[in-house]
């Protein structure tokens, strides 16, 4: 298995692309199984990858094979104070380790990635170390991840770099399975709380998706990472800082239609609609994810 994850990757540097119009300012379409490039764009930019993050703490969480159904009490510590995002984990709640990674991944909370650090054996500071050292064992040589959530602009990385944190987390089932439930109930001090995924293909007609996680922060524009299957086909895309959910959306339909028939992607690009300055304050104050 390693030996066939590290063929994978390698051919990452060496294999041809070619550059498509996407709304998406980096992306990076490979094929599962050779590691071919089938689309690219900006591949090796470094930027900003908001809570595509959350696939780095979930591998680092699984590997220390801490124990899933241990209770974590949700801390004022868990709290955003840096984007001062929302959250429907309140502080105070006691939910089990395997939950709340379910929260992290599926729901992207951020006070559920919080709180996974924090309760890390060793601690925050074990936590980072171990990330620092996935990202070297991974080659992510362009990567920098400072904490869990993905909310610090300093959680920096490329498309290139980031097809192989993919290919790498979609090796752990629970990973694999939590990223592509649509929706789930948790339960939260005595009652049942429905979630969903912040991603919106997850369950969507036509498409078979095996690893899903959507990011989102002001800096780093909205992000998705996808594991597909399409006519028979397997692939792995990346998308990073697209200026609107449904220019992200529209970018993923493009490389499906690619992957199943072989043609060059729709050109047409969805655009965001020009927003009054009272509704941009408004969106200033939502869940980053």
């Amino acid at each position: 298995m390693i030996k066939k994850l590290t063929a994978v990757l390698m051919s990452l540097t060496c294999a041809g692309a070619f550059a498509v119009p996407f709304g998406s300012q980096s992306v990076l379409v490979i094929e599962d199984g050779t590691g071919k490039i089938l689309l690219e764009k900006n591949a090796n930019d470094v930027v900003p990858i908001a809570s595509l993050t959350k696939l780095m703490t979930a591998m680092v969480v699984l590997d220390a094979k801490q124990d899933m159904d241990e209770p974590i009490s949700i801390d004022k510590n868990d709290v955003d104070m840096l984007k001062h995002s929302t959250s429907r984990v309140p502080v105070g709640a006691t939910i089990s380790r395997g939950d709340i990674l379910q929260l992290a991944l599926m729901s992207s909370d951020n006070r559920a990635a919080a709180s996974l650090a924090r309760t890390f054996q060793g601690g925050p500071v074990a936590f980072k170390a171990a990330v620092k050292a996935k990202i070297a064992a991974l080659g992510m040589t362009q990567t920098a991840i400072e904490e869990p959530t993905g909310l610090s602009p300093n959680n920096r990385s490329t498309a290139s770099d980031l097809v192989k944190m993919a290919i790498a987390a979609s090796a752990y089932p629970e990973i694999a399975r939590i990223t592509t439930d649509s929706k789930d109930i948790i339960k939260i001090n005595g009652r049942g709380v429905e979630y969903h995924n912040t991603n919106r293909l997850v369950g969507a007609k036509g498409w078979d998706i095996g690893l899903s996680k959507t990011g989102y922060t002001q800096e780093a524009g909205r992000c998705l990472i996808m594991r597909i299957k399409s006519a028979g086909k397997n692939a792995t895309l990346v998308l990073l800082n697209a200026g609107a959910s449904s220019v992200r959306i529209l970018d993923a339909l493009n490389i499906r239609r690619f992957i199943s028939g072989g043609d060059a992607p729709v050109v047409k690009t969805a655009t965001a609609r020009p927003r009054s300055k009272y509704v941009k304050r408004v969106k200033a104050k939502r869940r980053h994810r």
